[in-house]
């Protein structure tokens, strides 16, 4: 793939263009909430389609470092962190739309809701697990937290994705449609097999280099 590397003032434009065209699911669920193009079901129209966007904007995260390694444009990891962002915010959306229509803002209930049915019981647990990562997105807590971390906890976002293409399956269970789910999952698979896979290549290389040093040392 050809190098690119954009200046300070293209990659401003990049990140411009990636948080409005982000912003454009939201902007076409309020249009359609406000002309009433919400379908029989407004309320099953607005959860699906945040909780859409929620798994499709965690699979654009998770692809961006595979992404930055195949084609060697460093610059992307840059998106990643508002990628993350829009993740959280169409989770906290369809978080929202289950609390407040629902049950009304009625939090006992909600948890009691939560506890009886496994299919919310993992979405809930996905969403929790989503904000302490949000909350340390920032540069400050980076430093704070060190970049060992910080990386750990970040990696959370693979039990978080997978968490919520279960929540996803069990919810397309009565229906028996279950073609997004499988694709949402063979995305995710595969992007964290290609992590494993260079973790792996990692650990080789340096059991390698450190066998060679011990090598020369005993000779």
């Amino acid at each position: 793939m050809m190098a690119f590397n954009p200046s300070s003032k293209q990659l401003t434009f990049i990140k411009s263009l990636l948080f409005v065209m982000a912003l454009l699911p939201f902007c076409r669920l309020a249009l359609f909430t406000f002309t009433d193009q919400l379908g029989a079901n407004p309320i099953e129209f607005i959860t699906r389609n945040t909780g859409d966007w929620t798994l499709y904007f965690l699979c654009i995260t998770l692809a961006v470092t595979p992404l930055r390694r195949l084609s060697k444009w460093n610059w992307l990891i840059k998106l990643r962190r508002m990628t993350g962002l829009f993740a959280f915010f169409y989770a906290t959306l369809h978080f929202t739309t289950f609390l407040w229509f629902d049950h009304f803002f009625d939090v006992a209930e909600m948890l009691k809701d939560v506890v009886k049915r496994p299919f919310i019981t993992v979405g809930f647990a996905a969403f929790l697990l989503l904000i302490p990562l949000a909350i340390t997105s920032t540069n400050g807590m980076v430093k704070r937290l060190g970049g060992k971390r910080w990386q750990w906890l970040h990696r959370l976002i693979y039990v978080i994705a997978a968490l919520g293409i279960l929540h996803y399956w069990w919810m397309k269970a009565g229906k028996q449609d279950f073609e997004q789910p499988i694709i949402f999952g063979i995305i995710v698979a595969a992007l964290l097999l290609l992590r494993i896979f260079w973790a792996w290549q990692k650990r080789s290389k340096n059991n390698a280099l450190a066998d060679t040093a011990s090598d020369c040392r005993t000779g």
